[in-house]
């Protein structure tokens, strides 16, 4: 039987549920038509307002909503599995949606309540979460500049500037982290707000189209029930921020996997010396697309398996049983942090190793190539990969447990 290319999507492993097909059919249509557009958008660095748009619309940030409050119950390998088919049509998309899937997170470890009910309702009709967290001025590490201060009567107000604020641009509201008497405090607030201004100025050179850019607050006001209580909360939500980065990093090596394999294929050129008529009865060549795919797999086959660990975190913290979330987090924190060192060097080799199959004309910006390997070194270069393999190895030697809160500032 004769199989087209087009048709061929590559062997990635088993779906992570019987039921995941179903569910990735729903969005796979959408995911198509980002991929279509991936190449000009990077070229011409045209936002994907479109696109995102498009996911809100198909129900995408409302995929880990249980089923008995209206949404399609996905569980973590689900919702992985997706975010890597995601990546691989465009690796921006799934990091600017890394607060979006953190805040909804956030929600599902929050107890039944009024605020809790406002937020599902607001997530199940497309609305979606950025983030205001990081600041690069003169804050000392572990603490923020950003802050809420009390007006007259009990009127509240936010002032601060923060920046690598990925995807706020695209959201309706910004998850904030600031300080409130001396306390550290998550509030939500309208991305549309008087006083919130989002800036694109991101000029990193990869993961162009993040909008990880600046955002700034001038005497906003808030309520107090803008303000989340600290039930919003829950330690393997360390390890799922990071989670967010391995699935579009996985994401690139598939679409690198992909786009070397249909380049290979329809190339007709070759050299005098070649071990072959044409690139696709190469040996040499074949071998090298074989390595990529298969660093592809094994990229996101890690990343799968660390989201059952994490999937279990989450069953644990729900049934309550504290004797053993606490042991339970220590291990995931510590299975993310292996996951980080090895799929962020599978997937920076394939995106090297693509050019190897190809000639030159592989590096012409009009088909953009380049943007895999960097945007796999800038996702790579989140939580340097340095730290996470110290924590790892101290954990082994002298248990020593894993952080679960780390910020950027002066020593």
């Amino acid at each position: 039987m004769t199989v087209t290319l087009e048709k061929v999507r590559g062997v990635w492993g088993s779906a992570p549920s019987k039921n995941y097909e179903q569910l990735a059919s729903r969005f796979r249509g959408v995911f198509q038509q980002i991929r279509e557009g991936a190449v000009q958008r990077e070229n011409e660095r045209k936002l994907p307002f479109e696109e995102i748009q498009l996911l809100k619309e198909a129900g995408f940030g409302a995929i880990r909503i249980p089923r008995e409050e209206g949404g399609l119950g996905a569980t973590l390998p689900e919702l992985f599995t997706l975010l890597i088919e995601l990546g691989e049509a465009d690796s921006n998309i799934p990091q600017a949606l890394r607060a979006h899937f953190s805040f909804v997170e956030m929600v599902l470890n929050s107890p039944k309540g009024e605020q809790r009910s406002k937020w599902i309702k607001r997530i199940l009709d497309g609305d979606l979460v950025g983030n205001a967290w990081s600041e690069v001025a003169g804050a000392k590490a572990g603490s923020f500049l950003t802050n809420v201060t009390r007006g007259e009567g009990d009127q509240l107000f936010l002032n601060g500037t923060k920046y690598y604020s990925t995807g706020t641009i695209y959201a309706d509201w910004i998850l904030v982290l600031a300080t409130r008497d001396d306390n550290h405090i998550f509030a939500v607030i309208s991305r549309y707000a008087k006083g919130v201004d989002v800036i694109d100025d991101w000029n990193g050179f990869g993961q162009k189209l993040t909008a990880s850019g600046t955002t700034r607050f001038t005497d906003v006001s808030i309520k107090e029930e803008e303000i989340l209580t600290e039930e919003f909360n829950a330690q393997y939500l360390a390890g799922f921020f990071q989670m967010m980065h391995l699935a579009t990093l996985a994401g690139i090596a598939r679409a690198a996997a992909t786009d070397v394999s249909k380049a290979v294929a329809e190339r007709q050129r070759t050299y005098t010396h070649a071990a072959g008529a044409r690139p696709s009865e190469d040996p040499q060549v074949l071998q090298v697309v074989g390595k990529i795919h298969s660093l592809a797999y094994a990229a996101g086959a890690i990343v799968v398996k660390t989201a059952e660990s994490l999937q279990q975190a989450y069953e644990v913290r729900l049934s309550g049983d504290v004797e053993n979330e606490e042991v339970l987090n220590d291990e995931v924190e510590i299975e993310v942090s292996q996951a980080q060192t090895v799929v962020s060097s599978l997937t920076l080799e394939a995106s090297e190793l693509l050019f190897d199959a190809l000639g030159a004309s592989a590096t012409l910006q009009t088909k953009s190539f380049d943007r895999y390997w960097r945007n796999a070194r800038t996702l790579a270069s989140h939580n340097p990969l340095i730290y996470k393999e110290r924590v790892v190895g101290d954990y082994a030697v002298n248990q020593t447990r894993p952080p679960y809160v780390w910020h950027v500032g002066r020593s």
